[in-house]
């Protein structure tokens, strides 16, 4: 389950990357854009904003996210992102922070880009930090005996597959795109007791959270939080920087 209070505490350091994502996208007239995947809805509004003669469609698989985009005024519909196929009036698709929960997306890429009519956008951003300290931290907490049946049954201790930036390059350009294609590591400056915890709740845990109960999550949590203040150590002006890699690649169909 997704908690939009729990995404949105760091809203600003997360929207980031869809704004550096959006900057590249050239459309200057589409007829529909799309925004995939569309968590609370906090940054759809946005896209009507950049192109407010353009039909607006948002999408999630989470009904928590749905109803706060639509509390937003955000007309979000409930559904997974394998399941869309695009229109013939589809002329940009914006895939933010999602497809790395999505098994063998690269195809999915693939069949968007050979669907999408000519001249159409197609932009998307994942994380690129599945090594990071952070990551390896929940899996080593994850893969204890206490956890291990249930969590591994929910695949936390899966890797998630996500590739590089000449990887999704390859991809898109066989289907026809022209690509730009890079990745960006920020350096995040969180403040607070256990940040990095906070962060990692709203994105990372959500599958951890999502089979535990309320004394199993305080439990693991309080297992995970001194391994995450080891690696992400709080400076002395009581700030802590937690470098966030993503993957960014934009396509347009020729």
């Amino acid at each position: 389950m997704w908690d939009p209070q729990q995404y949105l505490a760091f809203g600003d350091h997360r929207s980031r990357p869809f704004f550096d994502l959006l900057s590249r996208v050239g459309a200057t007239e589409p007829r529909r854009v799309v925004d995939l995947g569309c968590g609370p809805g906090h940054l759809t509004g946005r896209l009507a904003q950049r192109w407010p003669g353009a039909a607006i469609q948002a999408l999630d698989s989470s009904p928590d996210m749905v109803a706060e985009a639509r509390d937003r005024g955000i007309d979000a519909t409930l559904g997974a992102v394998q399941d869309w196929q695009p229109g013939a009036d589809t002329d940009v698709v914006l895939c933010n922070a999602v497809l790395h929960w999505v098994p063998g997306h690269p195809a999915l890429l693939t069949e968007w880009m050979r669907r999408l009519p000519e001249g159409a956008w197609l932009a998307i951003q994942v994380p690129g930090n599945f090594d990071a300290p952070s990551h390896r931290a929940i899996r080593q907490v994850a893969a204890r005996g206490e956890w291990r049946d249930r969590l591994g049954r929910a695949g936390i201790l899966d890797p998630r597959a996500v590739l590089d930036p000449a990887g999704y390059a390859d991809v898109l350009a066989a289907a026809g795109g022209a690509v730009d294609a890079w990745e960006t590591t920020y350096l995040q400056r969180l403040t607070g007791d256990d940040p990095v915890l906070g962060w990692v709740a709203g994105t990372a845990l959500r599958p951890v959270r999502s089979v535990l109960d309320d004394a199993d999550w305080r439990e693991f949590t309080a297992q995970l939080a001194p391994l995450l203040r080891a690696a992400y150590p709080r400076r002395n002006d009581g700030t802590t920087w937690l470098p966030f890699r993503r993957v960014f690649a934009v396509a347009q169909k020729r």
